[in-house]
C-alpha cells in the first residue's frame, strides 16, 4: 500500500510546537477591519493552539 500524503493546504497552515502541539493562527483577520474594533482585531494577531479535540484530524493532514 502506498504512503498517504500530507496535505499541503494544512503544512502551510499548522505548525507543532516543542511539546506537540499544533500552533494555528486565528481567522478573521485578512478583510473587512473597518468595522472591527482594534482590540478585537489586535486580540486576532495573536496565533493560539488547535483543540484537543481536533488535533489527531490536523496531525493526520500534516502527517506528522
Amino acid at each position: 500500500m502506498p504512503k498517504m500524503k500530507s496535505n499541503s493546504g494544512a503544512k502551510k497552515r499548522f505548525q507543532t510546537t516543542a511539546s506537540g502541539k499544533l500552533k494555528r493562527k486565528k481567522a478573521y483577520h485578512s478583510h473587512i477591519l473597518t468595522k472591527k474594533s482594534p482590540k478585537r482585531k489586535r486580540s486576532l494577531r495573536e496565533t493560539t493552539l488547535v483543540s484537543s479535540v481536533d488535533e489527531p484530524r490536523m496531525k493526520k493532514l500534516i502527517g506528522s
